[in-house]
C-alpha cells in the first residue's frame, strides 16, 4: 500500500513515501528533502538469536558518489569501505533507534540507508534517522516508537532548525537531537564555547520540532509483532535474588576494578555450582546477571554510595604529565583513576593534510585524532583486525572538542595529527583523550589559547527516583540509563555526546547534569593548568620548521620561472622545500631553521618591489657596449648606463665594472619602456 507524507523540514519540506521501492522489506521509506532523495530499509530476520546474549541491531548507512553527479577518483572506481563519516552517520542511527527496542528482542535487525541524490545542500543525517523511524513504525518490528531527529543550528543569535552547509559556516553550534515525544535519547555535537544554559535551549528549542515530526508518523504505524517474555522458573529466581541479597553489600569492600570483578565471578560461580544440568545453568547465569545489575543499581539509588567508595559528585584522583616521548613532537599521559591515555602529537607540513573526497566536498584537513583502543587496557584478549567503530566515534568526539583550540594556519602553518592510545579504561576513555590531547598541544608548542577538558556523566533511575554520577565507571556506565559526555574550556561547551538506555531523561535532568558536569570540568582544568599552562616557548628540534608568505597571485610566476627554473634553484640552493598555493600562499620547510629563512629571504627578495631612490648591493651579470646589466634583487635586474657608472666620463664599460663584480646601484625607476634603470654614480653622490 502506498503512502506519502509531506511536512515542513526546517525551511525546507520533507516528504516521505511508503510502498514504492525496495517492497521486500519490512519497512522502506523514500525521503525527499529538495534533490537529496534516500532510501531508508529495515528488515528483521525470522529466527531469534538469544544465544548472542545482545541485542542484533546493525545500521549502515552509505553515500554513493554518483548521487552528487560525480565518479569516485582514485583507481578503483566503485565504492569500498564506509568513511569516517558513513560510520559517523550509522552510530548516530543506531544510537538514536537502539534504546526503542524491547529488552527480550533478540531476531536480527538491519537497517541500511542509501543516499541516491544530494544536492549539497541539505545533510542527510538526520533525514536518515527519521526515515529510518518510519520504516521500523510502518514495519510490524516491535519499535517503541516513532522518534525524530533534528539538527539545531546558531546563527545570527537565532537557532535554526536542519540549516543547510552552507548555512552552517557561520553557526557557532552544531546540535543533532534524536527523541521520542517526551524524552531525549540521543545528543551530539560541538559548539564555540557555548553555555549550559544555551545547551539546553537547544535541547528546548530541538525537541519542539522533535513533536511535530513524531506526530505525523503515527498515522503510519501497524500492528506490531508480539514479543514473548520468557517464562522464568520463580523458585530459581527467588534464590537468587536470596543469594545476591545476602552477598551485594560485600561489593563495597572492593573499590578497585579487577578486585570487584573476581567478587561478582566468585559469587556467580557459587551460586551456579547448584545446577548440574548445563541448561539449567544458562538460565540461571541469565537469571544471576539480571538480578546482579538490579541489585548494584537500587543499592547505589538508595545509598547514595558508588562501588569504588566516591560521593556522586567526586571525580576520581587524577594525574597529569607530559614531555614524555622524546621524538614525538608533543605528548601526555592524563591518568583518571583507572582510566589512562597517552596521546602523541606529531607535526607535518601541508603535504601530510588528510584529503578528503567525499559526497558534499573535497577538502583537506589540517587537524587529525585517531584513537586506539586496545583490548590490553580492559584487561582481555582479542584479535587486532583494525579500527573499529567505536574508536572511529570516540576519536570523533575528541577531536570535535580540541577542533576550537587549532590556531588558524596564518598562525601556525603547520599539519597536526594527535594518536591516542587508551593504556587502562575503566570508563570515559574518550574524555580522557581530549584532556590528554589538550595537554600534548601546549607540550608540543601549537599556540593554543585554552585547555579544554572533558567529563562523562551517568544517570541511575527507577521511576522518579534518581541519581546522577559525576565521572562514570566503566561499571556505571554498564548498569546506568545515561551516559553525558561534555568537554570544554573554562568559558564554555565544546564537544558533548548523550546516549541514553530506555527513556525518561527530562529537560530538569539535563540541568542539573550540565551544572554537575561544569564543576567536574573545572576541577579537571586545574589540575592540567597545574601541570602546563600554556604553551612551551618552541616547538620541538625534531619537528619540520616552516615559514608562511603569502605573496601576490600575479607573483607566483616569478617564484616558479620559465619552466620552474627560479624554484628549482631556490631548491637547489637552499635545501628546502618549497609549496604553493593558488591563493598565493607559499609555504617554505626543512628541519632545518636556517635553511627556511635563506629559502624565505629569496622569496622575499624576488616578489619584492623596487623601492625608489634605495641603493642595492648588486652583481653584474652582463656586459654590453652601453652598459652592464646588474642583478640587485633576487630575480631581477637592470640596466646601468655607461654614463651612470661612474661621476668621471667612461669611454669603455670593462674599465669600471667587470662581470661577476659586486657593486652597489640605486634604483631610479622605470623607463617609458617599464624598464629598470639603476644608477652606480648616483651612491656616490647625492641626488
Amino acid at each position: 500500500m502506498k503512502k506519502k507524507v509531506e511536512i515542513p523540514f526546517g525551511k525546507h519540506n520533507l516528504s516521505m513515501e511508503i510502498g514504492f521501492v525496495a517492497k521486500q522489506s519490512d519497512g522502506a521509506v523514500w525521503a525527499k528533502v529538495d534533490d537529496t532523495i534516500l532510501l531508508a530499509t529495515v528488515v528483521s530476520s525470522k529466527e531469534s538469536r538469544e544465544d548472542l546474549g545482545y541485542f542484533p541491531l546493525t545500521c549502515e548507512y552509505r553515500e554513493h558518489i554518483s548521487s552528487a553527479g560525480k565518479i569516485p577518483g582514485g583507481f578503483f572506481k566503485r565504492e569500498g569501505r564506509p568513511s569516517e563519516r558513513e560510520i559517523l552517520v550509522s552510530r548516530i542511527i543506531d544510537r538514536s533507534i537502539r534504546p526503542l527496542f524491547p529488552e527480550n528482542y533478540f531476531k536480527e535487525i538491519q537497517v541500511i540507508v542509501n543516499v541516491f541524490s544530494s544536492d549539497r545542500e541539505n545533510n542527510p543525517d538526520v533525514i536518515s534517522v527519521v526515515a529510518t523511524s518510519l520504516a521500523l513504525t510502518s514495519s510490524k518490528i516491535p519499535f517503541k516508537g516513532p522518534i525524530a531527529s533534528v539538527r539545531v543550528g546558531f546563527i545570527n543569535n537565532e537557532y535554526v532548525i536542519n540549516p543547510t552547509f552552507k548555512e552552517m559556516e557561520n553557526s557557532s553550534v552544531d546540535m543533532i537531537i534524536s527523541g521520542t515525544e517526551d524524552s531525549i535519547v540521543m545528543v551530539e555535537g560541538s559548539g564555540q564555547e557555548f553555555s549550559e544554559e544555551q545547551f539546553i535551549e537547544c535541547i528546548e528549542v530541538g525537541h519542539k520540532e522533535i513533536k511535530k515530526i513524531i506526530e505525523v508518523q503515527r498515522g503510519f504505524a501497524v500492528e506490531k509483532e508480539e514479543v514473548v517474555l520468557p517464562q522464568e522458573d520463580e523458585t530459581l529466581v527467588k534464590g537468587a535474588e536470596t543469594f545476591i541479597s545476602e552477598r551485594i553489600k560485600r561489593a563495597y569492600e572492593f573499590p578497585e576494578k579487577r578486585a570487584r570483578e573476581e567478587f561478582y565471578r566468585t559469587a556467580e560461580e557459587e551460586f551456579l555450582a547448584r545446577f548440574e544440568d548445563e541448561t539449567q545453568k544458562s538460565t540461571a547465569k541469565k537469571i544471576f546477571e539480571r538480578i546482579l545489575a538490579d541489585k548494584i543499581r537500587k543499592m547505589i539509588l538508595e545509598t547514595g554510595r558508588r562501588l569504588d567508595g566516591r560521593d556522586p559528585k567526586q571525580v576520581r584522583p587524577i594525574e597529569c604529565q607530559v614531555g614524555l616521548l622524546p621524538r614525538t613532537h608533543g605528548s601526555a599521559l592524563f591518568t583518571r583513576g583507572q582510566t589512562q591515555c597517552l596521546s602523541s602529537l606529531t607535526l607535518g607540513t601541508s603535504k601530510d593534510e588528510q584529503r578528503i573526497e567525499g559526497l558534499h566536498e573535497e577538502m583537506t584537513k589540517r587537524f587529525m585524532l585517531h584513537y586506539n583502543f586496545p583490548p590490553f587496557s580492559v584487561g582481555e584478549v582479542a584479535l587486532l583486525r583494525g579500527t573499529s567503530r567505536r574508536e572511529i566515534g570516540h576519536g570523533a568526539l575528541a577531536e570535535r572538542s580540541l577542533s576550537l583550540l587549532i590556531p588558524d594556519e596564518e598562525i601556525f602553518p603547520y599539519t597536526i595529527r594527535i594518536v591516542a592510545n587508551i593504556l587502562e579504561s575503566n570508563g570515559s576513555s574518550s574524555m580522557a583523550t581530549v584532556c590528554a590531547g589538550s595537554l600534548s598541544l601546549m607540550d608540543a608548542g601549537v599556540p593554543v589559547k585554552k585547555h579544554v577538558a572533558g567529563v562523562s556523566l551517568g544517570l541511575i533511575k527507577e521511576g522518579e527516583k534518581y541519581i546522577l554520577l559525576t565521572d562514570i565507571a566503566g561499571e556505571e556506565d554498564h548498569y546506568g540509563n545515561l551516559d553525558l559526555k561534555i568537554a570544554g574550556t573554562e568559558q564554555g561547551i565544546t564537544g558533548f555526546q548523550m546516549d541514553v538506555k530506555g527513556t525518561g531523561i527530562t529537560t530538569d535532568i539535563f540541568k542539573e547534569a550540565l551544572a554537575q558536569a561544569k564543576e567536574a570540568r573545572s576541577v579537571i582544568l586545574g589540575k592540567m593548568y597545574q601541570t602546563i599552562s600554556s604553551p612551551r616557548p618552541e616547538i620541538s628540534v625534531y619537528a619540520p620548521r616552516i615559514i608562511s608568505l603569502k605573496v601576490k597571485t600575479d607573483k607566483i610566476g616569478l617564484i616558479i620561472g620559465p619552466g620552474g627554473k627560479t624554484i628549482k634553484k631556490i631548491i637547489e640552493d637552499t635545501g628546502a622545500e618549497v609549496d604553493i598555493s593558488d591563493d598565493g600562499t607559499v609555504k617554505v620547510y626543512s628541519p632545518n631553521s636556517t635553511v627556511c629563512e635563506a629559502a624565505a629571504a629569496v622569496i622575499r627578495g624576488i616578489v619584492e618591489e623596487p623601492e625608489a631612490g634605495k641603493i642595492y648591493d648588486g652583481t653584474v651579470v652582463k656586459i654590453i657596449p652601453i652598459g652592464a646589466f646588474v642583478e640587485f634583487m633576487p630575480g631581477k635586474q637592470g640596466l646601468v648606463h655607461i654614463s651612470e657608472l661612474a661621476s668621471h666620463r667612461v669611454n669603455k664599460v670593462e674599465d669600471v665594472v667587470k662581470e661577476g663584480d659586486k657593486i652597489k646601484v640605486k634604483f631610479l625607476g622605470f623607463d617609458a619602456q617599464g624598464r629598470i634603470k639603476l644608477s652606480r654614480k648616483k651612491v656616490f653622490k647625492k641626488g
